[in-house]
């Protein structure tokens, strides 16, 4: 499974990717405005930063607009993908940035309808909301579960983001589920890592080692 940073701070991302952790990133107009900065300047320097792709979304509606912001936002990097979302006319621009060569992320996907359209359209990632779902009591991994599912039936490429990752159970509910990536909020990311019975056993250890040093002496 692959991890990708759901954020548009350049400092947190240089954290967690010197951890060998960060595969890609995802952003969104509301991440960006927290940044208080450029939009383009923004993507650019966490490209510079990761490897793996970044997705910078479109804020046009119309299939006119995507297309447009879409050929743009996709010349400031070669790992950039444009993030589209699931509409009529996304589908529609998604279908003609696939014929060029641009890779798109479809967001917004709340059922398997939506992700089947859009991998049909030519999607390279679909991202289902799973704490959006939860939020109105429908079943965020079930719906993961079920697209990949789809996926593996029709031999479709497109991967799957498990998003709007709100705590541990959904991160590891989506890695059994079979989603190909999660995006998770950098606030997120620390409490994968840790755990209560690990900070319990280092200090274990180090009182140990202390004592086993005292009586050495």
């Amino acid at each position: 499974m692959k991890f990708f940073l759901d954020t548009a701070n350049i400092e947190e991302i240089k954290r967690i990717n010197a951890l060998g952790l960060v595969d890609g990133v995802t952003t969104n107009p509301t991440l960006i405005a927290k940044e208080n900065l450029p939009f383009k300047e923004v993507i650019v320097d966490i490209c510079r930063e990761v490897k793996g792709p970044v997705s910078a979304e479109v804020v046009g509606l119309t299939y006119e607009e995507m297309v447009s912001e879409a050929r743009e936002v996709a010349a400031w990097a070669d790992n950039v993908v444009v993030k589209i979302p699931m509409t009529e006319a996304g589908l529609k621009a998604v279908h003609t940035l696939s014929q060029e060569g641009i890779k798109t992320n479809v967001t917004l996907i709340f059922t398997v309808a939506q992700g089947l359209m859009a991998a049909k359209a030519g999607a390279t990632y679909i991202s289902p909301f799973l704490g959006r779902l939860d939020d109105i009591g429908a079943d965020g991994l079930q719906l993961v579960a079920d697209l990949k599912e789809v996926m593996d039936i029709y031999g479709f490429s497109t991967e799957i983001i498990a998003a709007s990752i709100r705590h541990l159970p959904h991160l590891e509910g989506s890695a059994l589920a079979g989603a190909d990536i999660a995006t998770v909020p950098g606030s997120i990311f620390p409490k994968l890592w840790s755990h209560p019975l690990t900070d319990r056993g280092i200090d274990s250890f180090l009182a140990d080692w202390e004592k086993y040093q005292s009586e050495q002496k």
